[in-house]
């Protein structure tokens, strides 16, 4: 009557359900979910760090520089984001770079100075829905831009 469990069954029903998520969240909580995102992988890449579990330590480190680098990065409008994006995109350049050298050279203290570079920015953004500022996308590059609500 049923099917034993397939793990690739179930990966692709949970792959359903995340492009289905995708597109129904706005643009805010897509860079939340981002930030997140790079924040947690740090922390578990740190975790593997001090279990000596070198691979889940490459591999988490190597998720949080995509994020930044594919996600956080290239998601900011250069033309009209002004001096914040070229700010956050600088950040996000010297974030990628630490992280790196904390790979290269094992150093937790590495991975802590991103994660207290990108907490408050992370903190900040999502104080802007709290506040009352609402994000509304561009026609052209889809990013978010503050706009009193």
């Amino acid at each position: 009557m049923f099917s034993a469990y397939s793990p690739r069954a179930a990966n692709a029903y949970q792959r359903i359900n995340v492009e289905t998520s995708m597109h129904t969240i706005d643009q805010h909580q897509l860079v939340a979910l981002l930030y997140e995102g790079v924040l947690s992988s740090i922390a578990t890449a740190r975790g593997a760090l001090a279990r000596g579990d070198v691979l889940g330590k490459v591999t988490n480190i190597s998720k949080a520089i995509r994020i930044l680098e594919e996600g956080l990065n290239t998601a900011l409008d250069r033309v009209d984001g002004g001096e914040i994006a070229q700010n956050l995109g600088a950040l996000y350049d010297y974030c990628i770079h630490r992280l790196i050298l904390a790979n290269a050279r094992n150093d937790d203290a590495l991975m802590q100075e991103v994660m207290r570079l990108i907490e408050p920015v992370a903190t900040g953004w999502n104080e802007i829905k709290k506040s009352g500022v609402s994000a509304a996308e561009t026609p052209t590059s889809g990013q978010p831009v503050l706009v009193e609500a």
